[in-house]
């Protein structure tokens, strides 16, 4: 069994910053791919970013320059550091650990 623990959401102001943290436990870290996707009300989810076990990172077009996932294994926990955010990327960002489980959300919000 996985527990992911998001971190770190919150209300921005547009071209602000916000960093999100996803705390894991349970099964070995190190070895899965870790994600971030998010869903906005009526629409369906969407991956945001992964990140593979060794490092390499993959970025949904529409965040592409403005976000970055990393993570630590260390730690095991993964970050997306989100900048120069706009008012579309308004959702509830869950955290996706490999082995198929979700953490239980956290919202950001994009707003003047």
């Amino acid at each position: 069994q996985v527990q992911l623990v998001e971190s770190g959401g919150g209300l921005v102001q547009p071209g602000g910053s916000l960093r999100l943290s996803c705390a894991a436990s349970g099964r070995i870290f190190s070895i899965y791919t870790m994600g971030w996707y998010r869903q906005a009300p009526g629409k369906e989810r969407e991956l945001v970013a992964h990140i593979t076990s060794g490092g390499t990172p993959n970025y949904a077009e529409a965040v592409k320059g403005r976000f970055t996932i990393s993570r630590d294994n260390d730690k095991n926990t993964v970050y997306l550091q989100m900048n120069s955010l706009k008012p579309e990327d308004t959702a509830m960002y869950y955290c996706h650990h490999g082995g198929g489980y979700w953490g239980q959300g956290t919202q950001v919000t994009v707003s003047s």
